[in-house]
């Protein structure tokens, strides 16, 4: 499980996040949404032990300031909205990155596999500076994937930590990527996810938190979070919650374009 306590993070004299309780069940997808600027990233880094913070994060039962970063490294692999690299790497090379910073470095057939996961096998040879940015950020993902190939490694989840995976995909490669999530976590593993398509986080998402204005507006089920009221107050504007028959997934639309008053004390 992991489980973070009282998280507060300040960048210089701004707090981005203020006493923030979030925890995440492995075997499950949780999905972190919120309007811009409310502290999702801010709030994954901290999770992923990348920013400063005040407060107590829990991986797996462990402090993560108590880890070494071979030892987070073995347990959770990070996924950051954009990855730049500055030396003409080939694809396979830099999937292996992810092998290297893992515990599989010996498997080295896993960064195949993982091209293949995510649609790339014939991509290996070709420099990551050559691809589109969907192209590279599926790349990124099979370097993660690689990290912790094994959702549970002798008997511990292992966890997946994703900013905006899908943000520059078509919708065929959305859903790739997000049946990938979803079996990474039926599998044992642990999946966080910050997520801007409402629609796609309440079909994968087993547990969504919604941020504002740095604290978690409500943590539950999709249906019991994505209501018309919290989204409501969460993105400041109208939005109707709808389950169209037969599927029964729930689905957002915006309810008017203008800005709705909402109460802060409506719920």
């Amino acid at each position: 499980m992991l489980i973070a306590n009282d998280i507060t993070v300040q960048l210089g004299h701004r707090t981005i996040l203020s006493n923030v309780n979030f925890n995440a069940q492995p075997g499950t997808v949780t999905a972190i949404v919120g309007p811009n600027g409310s502290g999702k990233t801010t709030l994954l880094r901290a999770l992923s032990g990348d920013v400063d913070y005040s407060g107590q994060v829990l991986l797996n039962g462990c402090d993560t300031r108590q880890l070494k970063s071979w030892e987070l490294a073995a347990e959770r692999a990070v996924l950051p909205q954009a990855s730049t690299l500055a030396f003409p790497f080939t694809v396979i090379e830099v999937v292996r990155i992810g092998l290297q910073s893992g515990t599989s470095g010996e498997t080295d057939s896993v960064a195949m596999q993982a091209l293949n996961l995510v649609g790339l096998p014939h991509y290996a040879n070709r420099f990551f500076q050559e691809l589109s940015g969907g192209e590279q950020q599926r790349v990124q993902l099979a370097r993660v994937l690689a990290q912790v190939w094994d959702p549970v490694l002798d008997g511990t989840p292992r966890w997946l930590l994703l900013d905006e995976p899908v943000a520059s995909l078509d919708i065929g490669h959305q859903l790739q990527i997000m049946d990938i999530a979803r079996n990474f976590a039926h599998a044992g593993g642990g999946v966080i996810t910050v997520m801007h398509d409402l629609n796609l986080t309440a079909l994968y998402a087993d547990s969504v938190a919604v941020l504002a204005h740095g604290s978690v507006l409500a943590h539950d089920s999709p249906m019991q979070v994505m209501t018309d009221a919290i989204l409501s107050k969460a993105y400041e504007c109208s939005v109707k919650v709808n389950t169209p028959p037969p599927s029964g997934f729930t689905y957002l639309l915006p309810h008017s374009a203008g800005l709705a008053t909402v109460s802060q004390d409506s719920l």
